[in-house]
């Protein structure tokens, strides 16, 4: 025989149901503004990589703090934080370049900052893990209605609290 559950009183269901969960126009325009702002950070660190430092000096960068393969590391940090930052932010592949730019951030802590610990003033880890859990959020629940993916998909949501 199992233990009776205690049931919430009235008053706290209607409250946890005013807070949760949010309204769907709320939920769709924080995920936009999220994703923007995410790839606004990604495309800085991208551009920046091609245009300010360059490709070799990226490399050279790389190489000297033990990163492997620099060459190669190096493009693909700079196209993936580029690339991905374009994609997050119009919403289309969301979950290929959430996956994708989780996946850098997840090697830019390993190889690099993890030694330094958490804050970011003293090339910690706090940072690139921001940036790699909230990219594989987006990897994980989609980009929402307001976004390429959604248009394309014909979807009315891209979220998964819409398809649950």
């Amino acid at each position: 025989m199992s233990a009776p559950t205690a049931t919430p009183a009235p008053a706290a269901r209607t409250a946890t149901a005013r807070l949760l969960p949010l309204p769907t126009p709320v939920r769709e325009w924080g995920l936009l503004v999220a994703r923007v702002v995410l790839g606004v950070v990604l495309v800085a660190h991208g551009w920046q990589k091609f245009t300010e430092w360059g490709i070799a000096g990226t490399t050279a960068s790389f190489q000297e703090m033990g990163v492997p393969a620099p060459p190669v590391s190096a493009l693909v940090a700079s196209i993936v934080e580029l690339g991905g930052g374009v994609l997050l932010i119009l919403g289309l592949f969301t979950t290929v370049a959430g996956f994708l730019v989780a996946l850098n951030m997840l090697g830019a802590v390993l190889f690099v900052h993890a030694p330094h610990g958490v804050f970011v003033a003293g090339n910690g880890w706090e940072l690139v893990a921001v940036i790699g859990v909230a990219s594989l959020i987006f990897a994980l629940v989609g980009a929402g209605r307001i976004s390429l993916d959604a248009l394309i998909s014909g979807r009315r949501s891209g979220t998964l609290a819409a398809r649950v």
